[in-house]
């Protein structure tokens, strides 16, 4: 007997996009139904009808797709997005996309196949194309940390801008001038905001903000590491360096100590998040933090809003932060330079 993943074979297709079809759930372009259609005629497939009445039945789940779940920050996401899901008596379908846009859309199709009642998603990089599939099939999403200033879709960020300001404003405060950041991937809209924040403040201080204060990393521990090699290299006058996020700010703080260099008496370490590592490591880590909790809260609520209304959902909601002053910062260095010694 043909099956539901024949049909998909013949028709060229996902198995999730025949289920479309056969449900009527959400709509499907004429010339795909028409294929999945013919298909389903010349492999005489039946559906299960008791499983298709199921299936079409809202069943109280909502997906949330992130970049990497061994990330502590989306494991933040993940963790508050099941508190609040599980407060409107929701299942959560977690999907890790590994930063594969691939991955991404494959699992954005899965979700739709189980008509989940919502998506929340944080997407791999601004040419992340799961914003068009769901644009087009009408089931209510929000996008969750990565969502773009000018896009046509209900998000929720934190205020990224403000967060490189904050950043900046802490170590010029402190007598630095001397400053790099480790960014994140600049493809993603959030690093480009974190770097214009510094910049503007920089310019405030009437200090250089040109692209040589920075150097474009990956968000994730190691190369956290690999920055210090080349900020030694380059820039050796450097007495303080701000990481977009916390795992960074920790890999430049361990490759720092390792050639012995002090923290902060030689260099001063910023990061961005304030994850639990944050306050576990030596000197604990002054950070920018991340509102995880009420970025989810609000996220979920949306979702269930717009579900609940059927809105056209075009909702910005920025959400503002603030700097946590710990011990991985003071003033700089007398002589203003990171001494050779200890900077090879």
């Amino acid at each position: 007997m043909p099956s539901m993943k024949d049909v998909a074979r013949l028709a060229g297709v996902s198995v999730a996009t025949v289920s479309r079809v056969i449900n009527k759930t959400v709509p499907v372009e004429e010339q795909t139904r028409t294929r999945v259609e013919e298909a389903i005629t010349r492999l005489g497939y039946r559906p299960n009808l008791l499983g298709s009445g199921l299936r079409s039945r809202r069943g109280r789940l909502i997906g949330l797709a992130v970049p990497d779940i061994a990330n502590p920050s989306f494991a933040n996401f993940v963790r508050y997005t099941e508190e609040f899901a599980r407060r409107h008596k929701c299942n959560l379908i977690v999907g890790n996309t590994a930063d594969d846009p691939a991955a991404e859309r494959r699992f954005i199709d899965q979700l739709l196949g189980r008509n989940v009642d919502g998506i929340l998603f944080s997407r791999v990089s601004d040419e992340s194309e799961s914003l068009r599939m769901l644009d087009d099939v009408g089931t209510p999403f929000v996008v969750i940390d990565r969502g773009m200033q000018d896009e046509r879709a209900a998000s929720v960020v934190m205020d990224n801008e403000r967060t490189g300001h904050l950043a900046a404003r802490h170590l010029l405060s402190l007598g630095h001038r001397e400053i790099v950041c480790v960014t994140g991937p600049l493809n993603v809209a959030l690093c480009r905001q974190r770097l214009a924040g510094l910049r503007a403040a920089l310019r405030e201080s009437e200090l250089d903000a040109s692209e040589a204060c920075f150097v474009e990393g990956n968000f994730k521990y190691g190369f956290g590491e690999e920055a210090v090699e080349h900020i030694l290299t380059h820039r050796p006058e450097t007495t303080a360096i701000w990481a977009q996020n916390d795992l960074m700010a920790i890999g430049v703080m361990n490759a720092l100590q390792r050639r012995g260099i002090r923290i902060p008496e030689d260099v001063s370490v910023v990061g961005v998040d304030d994850i639990e590592f944050a306050t576990m490591i030596r000197p604990q880590l002054t950070t920018v933090q991340q509102p995880f909790r009420e970025m989810c809260r609000i996220a979920v609520e949306m979702l269930f809003e717009g579900n609940a209304t059927g809105a056209d959902f075009r909702r910005r909601v920025v959400i503002s932060t603030q700097l946590v002053i710990r011990e991985s910062t003071s003033h700089p260095r007398v002589d203003g330079e990171i001494p050779h010694s200890v900077a090879r």
